[in-house]
């Protein structure tokens, strides 16, 4: 299995573990990847999720070639809808998603680490979108950098292939934080640590108004996120927020 998952303390680790051909995007990886995701926001003791790769070089270098990826493209068409089904449930799933970025990120793998709620990234990685150089086109990652990223600078990096750097990345919004190698455990650690201590319904239903109005009008964006305020205000962990920043004390949240 080229996936493996871990859990601990309130989070799920799925790792791409093929470190030796430098974590490559087969078709297998994202039925694993889905696979494992489905299992962590199922798992009500998960909070929550961090991807990253096995190694120190690549998390994750992209699709992987060598597996009939042109030799047999209509037998593979439907496992190739695991990455925008997986894509889908990170979204939509409900618990933040963290991409521990620990070396080079391309094509599929850029996309992953975009898709991510916090892309923390190591700063000596590669990162791009390099597909149009083997003649192909990042098909699927395009829904998700259209979204993150500036529409030239996605075009141009969908056009060109060309390999950019994390503070690039990070400019264009496609990095949350660029960070030297040997702090990237303890960044990550202080991120998830952070949203452990958060109320899962606030965040929950925070990370679904923002993304429900992303596709939106400005109006409906506005009717959408004031009904959404209402909902939020209205749980019990709203009440115990607020009735312990009053009291000075720490808030004990509900489950999910």
């Amino acid at each position: 299995m080229t996936v493996t998952y871990q859990v601990s303390d309130g989070r799920a680790t799925i790792t791409i573990d093929d470190p030796e051909r430098r974590n490559p995007m087969s078709v297998e990886t994202m039925g694993g990847l889905l696979a494992r995701t489905e299992e962590a926001m199922a798992d009500p003791e998960v909070r929550v999720l961090v991807y990253t790769g096995a190694g120190d070089q690549a998390f994750c270098a992209g699709g992987d070639l060598s597996g009939s990826f042109v030799d047999d493209p209509i037998g593979l068409h439907e496992g190739r809808g695991d990455i925008a089904r997986l894509f889908r449930l990170m979204m939509r799933g409900g618990k933040p998603t963290v991409a521990r970025v620990n070396g080079h990120a391309l094509a599929g793998g850029f996309g992953l680490a975009v898709a991510c709620d916090i892309t923390i990234c190591v700063e000596d990685a590669k990162l791009g979108t390099t597909e149009v150089k083997v003649g192909l086109w990042p098909m699927m990652i395009s829904a998700v950098l259209s979204r993150m990223v500036p529409r030239k600078a996605a075009l141009e990096m969908m056009l060109t292939g060309r390999v950019i750097t994390p503070d690039e990345a990070f400019r264009l919004g496609a990095v949350s934080r660029v960070v030297p190698r040997d702090r990237l455990d303890d960044v990550v650690d202080e991120v998830v640590e952070a949203l452990l201590g958060l109320s899962p319904t606030t965040l929950m239903m925070g990370k679904d108004s923002f993304n429900a109005m992303a596709d939106s009008s400005l109006d409906v964006a506005f009717d959408r996120l004031q009904g959404g305020l209402t909902e939020v205000a209205m749980t019990e962990d709203a009440r115990e927020g607020v009735s312990a920043f009053l009291e000075k004390r720490e808030p004990t949240w509900g489950e999910t």
